[in-house]
């Protein structure tokens, strides 16, 4: 075992240790969206590095879709769009890392100089440390997704604090910065999770534009819905985790093309 592979356990076991006291398993909760359906060994070496390219968030007031059960409506600070200059665009990916789908779609990126934003669960990044490395060193930025995907509104605030802390914590020990964005379950604010979200020194991150991916509707209706609905500023939500995520792999691969030739760019985004 390399001695960097051993300070990284050191580094998980640490966070574990404290995140159990901010938030216990007798905590009552709803129950967490669902995790992974496979398990894996993450890449052997990590993808090579490349200078990321950011876009700043800018708040739209309005009505936007949404994945999940019934939500509040939104709320004005929560960001949807980043500047449209240069045709600048944002993809992100919820509900990892996975050990099969995250590592795809880095690729698929790679492939076509795209850069993203990955808003990680926790309990799924503490199993596979080494994929926020790989996402960091690729370029594309790391949000905070909670740590087990609860519905925030549904909680009372020391749960939406424990939560959202304690991904951050294990975010900023795995990879040396803390996120400074987050994306809340179900793109479902409430005024306690905002003002929670802003203590955390995080900015608040929605979507203009749903892949619809999280119904499995297949790959070229998910590229469809994309291309169809894209415009510049526009944030685009996907997931690389969750469960069973091929579709969200090949649509990918199918509409990326098409937006690079249609003059969009991916950015990633920066609070």
């Amino acid at each position: 075992m390399t001695r960097r592979l051993l300070l990284r356990t050191a580094v998980v076991i640490g966070t574990l240790a404290t995140a159990r006291v901010l938030l216990s398993p007798d905590d009552d909760a709803p129950p967490a969206g669902p995790g992974p359906q496979t398990r894996g060994r993450p890449p052997a070496a990590a993808p090579g590095s490349a200078p990321p390219d950011t876009s700043r968030l800018r708040p739209l007031a309005g009505e936007t879709s949404r994945s999940g059960p019934g939500a509040s409506p939104p709320h004005a600070d929560v960001a949807r769009t980043v500047p449209a200059r240069a045709g600048q665009i944002a993809l992100t990916f919820d509900d990892g890392p996975d050990p099969r789908y995250t590592p795809e779609i880095l690729e698929a990126l790679r492939r076509h100089g795209a850069r993203a934003t990955f808003f990680v669960v926790g309990e799924h990044a503490v199993e596979f440390p080494d994929l926020l490395h790989f996402i960091a060193d690729e370029g594309h930025a790391i949000g905070n997704h909670t740590w087990t995907h609860p519905q925030l509104t549904d909680l009372p605030p020391g749960r939406v604090r424990a939560e959202l802390g304690r991904t951050s914590a294990l975010i900023e020990e795995v990879v040396g910065t803390a996120p400074r964005l987050a994306r809340a379950p179900y793109g479902d604010w409430d005024r306690t999770s905002l003002d929670i979200c802003n203590d955390l020194d995080m900015s608040p991150v929605g979507w203009s534009v749903d892949s619809r991916d999280w119904t499995r509707p297949g790959p070229e209706s998910i590229a469809d819905t994309v291309v169809d609905e894209l415009r510049p500023g526009a944030i685009v939500l996907s997931h690389d985790g969750g469960g069973d995520r091929i579709e969200t792999v090949q649509a990918l691969d199918w509409y990326l093309p098409q937006l690079l030739d249609g003059g969009f760019r991916p950015v990633r985004i920066s609070p």
